[in-house]
């Protein structure tokens, strides 16, 4: 992750040319229901309808009921804010998604993620931490992504960490950030570039 000056912006995928395939819809061309649920995302903790939310408003009552689902599961979680970030990051890289990784990057960094351990995830790489609640997440996360499942010497490291309902809930926010990356990965939902972060390259490199 190299400084720039400026937030610039980002196109989601690595095709020449990724045109928005679900850009924002205008005021005037929303159904009531979109109108509503957008309102309700400007009234909660997000305060915008940005990312997953601008293709998702196509299906507001869909939009509602994930935005609620999100909205646990990022600022009310028992999880710690360090290992939500962390989560979601792997996630991203996993996926290729430029505008989950561009938002929550920042926010692992301040959390208090490793400048280390967010640079080799964006390489590709496995993340070597000697912290045993981010090692027990990275080992969970990263075989559910790969595998579908996780054996027990991981399950039983995040047992200890997170106890059941914050496997549970580790497990369930994997799945969740998932399915809004590739809403956006379909859509091709861009975004901007925070200073002091660069964008996802495509893999291989």
């Amino acid at each position: 992750m190299t400084p720039n000056h400026q937030a610039t912006p980002v196109s989601q995928g690595f095709s020449q040319t990724p045109q928005e395939r679900l850009p924002m819809l205008s005021g005037d061309a929303m159904s009531a229901a979109q109108r509503a649920v957008a309102d309700a995302l400007l009234a909660g903790p997000r305060k915008a309808v940005m990312g997953p939310f601008i293709p998702l408003l196509r299906s507001p009552e869909l939009m509602d009921r994930v935005g609620k689902v999100g909205e646990y599961l990022r600022f009310d979680s028992v999880l710690e804010t360090r290992i939500r970030e962390l989560a979601m990051c792997l996630v991203a890289r996993h996926v290729s998604n430029q505008f989950e990784w561009l938002m929550h990057a920042p926010l692992a960094l301040k959390a208090g993620v490793a400048q280390s351990c967010l640079d080799a995830i964006a390489a590709g790489q496995y993340p070597q931490t000697t912290v045993a609640d981010e090692a027990a997440a990275v080992a969970l996360v990263t075989e559910l992504l790969q595998h579908h499942g996780v054996c027990d010497a991981s399950y039983a490291a995040a047992l200890d960490q997170f106890g059941e309902q914050g496997v549970v809930e580790l497990t369930t926010l994997v799945g969740y950030f998932a399915m809004v990356c590739w809403v956006m990965n379909v859509a091709r939902t861009p975004t901007q570039a925070p200073t002091g972060f660069d964008a996802l390259q495509a893999f291989p490199a």
